[in-house]
């Protein structure tokens, strides 16, 4: 079931992207437009090293401007892809002067006054947050975006008991320096040259790495326990049982996800895939015996996340369910999610 475009609204809005040179603020512009988001003036920010350089877009060819603070104050929607560092020592700043600034790093999703949204699943506890006057929204980690948009309706109807999730994530989820690299090194290994590495900690053609960021205290990478804290928050569950393995894979984009869930209520693969059909935000793509399936080939580009493979698990029986999800980590993984949040503020 699709989303939904932003409804027709008799507000116009200037809307900043920062960083809009990167892989997510330039998937973030062609989503405004895309959704019919109403603005009124975009506003693309960047580096000092960007500022006065022409970048095409969906609205024309748009001069890049250095981020100055008081002029993006001015604008009434800041969509911030940049660091958690910058988005640190910014955010609270603009969005004090009235702007509603989503975040896409990680600097605030665990901060128990932020929200941190995915609209499909907790639109309610954004509009609560902006009634009160609450104006700096996170936006989740890739990988979580696309396993709750899939989770989330399954918990509302069997109630989830726990989750174990695997991922298969793309080189992109690096930036357009691991798609790079990707391209690059495969080149250099099909051609019988040296391949090396530097955005990826070990060589990534035709090679998996079960390492995605740095591991922790407790044996898990911290992006394993993202989707673990950020699971918690957006389903507000916070003892969940959720245990993740992220990998890296070489392909281009698009994140995968195995999961197995056992369930508080019994469960059929028949009454999940009910549910899930009519699942804001999902597409069931789930005809084995013709080769549906979800895959990052075909997830590509796509706003609505891929679920298939739904069939009983073999070791929690009538309470347990396994499924493969796959979605755009640009988009339901960053960008499109960043515009459905401010959507929810028309």
């Amino acid at each position: 079931m699709s989303s939904n475009n932003a409804s027709a609204s008799s507000k116009s809005l200037r809307v900043a992207v920062v960083g809009a040179t990167g892989a997510v603020g330039r998937e973030m512009v062609k989503v405004l437009h895309d959704r019919n988001f109403p603005v009124a003036e975009l506003g693309l920010f960047a580096s000092e090293r960007s500022a006065g350089k022409v970048q095409e877009t969906p609205y024309g060819a748009l001069t890049l401007k250095a981020f100055d603070a008081a002029v993006v104050k001015g604008y009434d929607v800041a969509l911030l892809a940049v660091s958690g560092d910058f988005a640190k020592a910014h955010a609270k700043d603009l969005a004090s002067a009235g702007a509603l600034v989503i975040d896409n790093s990680s600097a605030f999703r665990y901060d128990a006054d932020i929200p941190l949204i995915v609209p499909e699943i907790n639109a309610h506890v954004f509009r609560e947050a902006y009634a009160a006057g609450s104006r700096l929204i996170a936006n989740p980690n890739c990988t979580t975006a696309i396993a709750v948009v899939a989770l989330g309706p399954l918990h509302k109807a069997f109630g989830i008991k726990r989750a174990i999730v695997s991922t298969y994530q793309a080189t992109s989820g690096a930036g357009a320096e691991g798609m790079a690299e990707l391209e690059e090194q495969t080149r250099n290994q099909l051609d019988g040259k040296p391949v090396t590495n530097s955005v990826f900690r070990h060589p990534i053609p035709f090679n998996l790495i079960p390492q995605i960021d740095a591991f922790q205290e407790n044996g898990y990478t911290k992006e394993e326990m993202k989707v673990t804290w950020e699971t918690r928050k957006i389903m507000e569950v916070p003892d969940l049982l959720v245990s993740c393995t992220a990998v890296r894979i070489p392909t281009y984009r698009a994140h995968s996800e195995a999961i197995t869930l056992e369930t508080i209520q019994p469960v059929t693969p028949d009454a999940a895939r009910a549910v899930l059909a009519d699942a804001a935000g999902v597409k069931v793509v789930d005809d084995p015996a013709n080769g549906a399936y979800p895959m990052p080939l075909n997830a590509t580009g796509q706003y609505d996340v891929e679920v298939g493979r739904i069939r009983s698990n073999l070791v929690f029986g009538d309470h347990g369910l396994d499924l493969f999800v796959c979605g755009d980590q640009l988009l339901k993984g960053a960008a499109l999610n960043a515009v459905q949040i401010a959507e929810l503020a028309l």
